[in-house]
């Protein structure tokens, strides 16, 4: 292990900054499973935190499925994708570095799954105030500046936010808003690209419009297009990105 992957951690909320340094750390590769760690003790010392932090955080990593803490023996990198387990998946939604690429294929299916169904119901169950909102946010995204990706990102997830909400399922609406901050960080690398936004936004303009019209057969089928299309291109934007990270 390097000695630049563990510089000193300078903040206050010294567990969870600790947790959330070994997360990226084992997600991204950087510590490999089945690699032990460092002892406690040579732990707090190279990141300069009490021992008491140290072992909390690593209880914590091992709740989330991340470590293993076995006696005599040491702290142990797990293979989390056979041993995490629900906690691991909010570690993993929150998370905002480089992911596998099996794990971000992994979540671009589920939510292919779950966001199929979720405009098939709101083009059974949508209300008025529900198309309304929908066409405002076609209307902003006609008006919007496309360079400015972050903003660009939100008015994305509201469109599909507002979808959830039109579903008349709130367990959509709760799914959905787990994955906000892994959704809008990687929306906002998407948009980077300057040939997705006339697809999206004509995309989801075409959305609203079978919405209106309570056809979930062809609103499903818009969104297939819309989310394989996405992944497409969001695996350019990761791949772009991740070269220009290395240089």
């Amino acid at each position: 292990m390097t000695e630049k992957i563990l510089e000193p951690i300078t903040t206050e909320s010294l567990k969870q900054v600790f947790v959330s340094k070994f997360e990226e750390l084992i997600l991204s590769g950087k510590i490999s499973i089945g690699e032990t760690l460092p002892s406690e003790r040579e732990l707090a010392a190279r990141l300069k935190v009490s021992r008491p932090v140290v072992h909390e955080g690593l209880i914590e990593l091992s709740l989330r499925g991340l470590v293993s803490i076995r006696p005599r023996s040491g702290t142990i990198v797990n293979d989390f994708k056979r041993e995490g387990a629900i906690p691991l998946l909010l570690s993993l939604l929150n998370y905002h570095g480089t992911l596998d690429p099996k794990i971000q294929q992994d979540i671009l299916e589920m939510r292919l799954l779950f966001e199929n169904e979720m405009v098939r119901l709101s083009a059974k169950n949508r209300s008025s105030e529900h198309l309304q909102q929908l066409k405002e946010i076609v209307r902003q995204e006609e008006n919007t500046d496309t360079s400015r990706y972050e903003e660009v990102a939100r008015l994305d997830y509201r469109f599909h936010q507002t979808i959830a909400a039109a579903s008349g399922n709130f367990i959509y609406s709760l799914l959905l808003n787990s994955f906000r901050e892994i959704y809008l960080h990687l929306s906002t690398l998407f948009f980077t690209d300057p040939q997705v936004c006339p697809v999206v936004f004509e995309t989801h303009k075409k959305i609203t419009e079978a919405i209106r019209r309570q056809s979930e057969q062809e609103a499903v089928r818009l969104m297939t297009l819309l989310l394989n299309h996405g992944a497409e291109h969001l695996e350019r934007a990761i791949r772009k990105n991740n070269q220009k990270n290395k240089m």
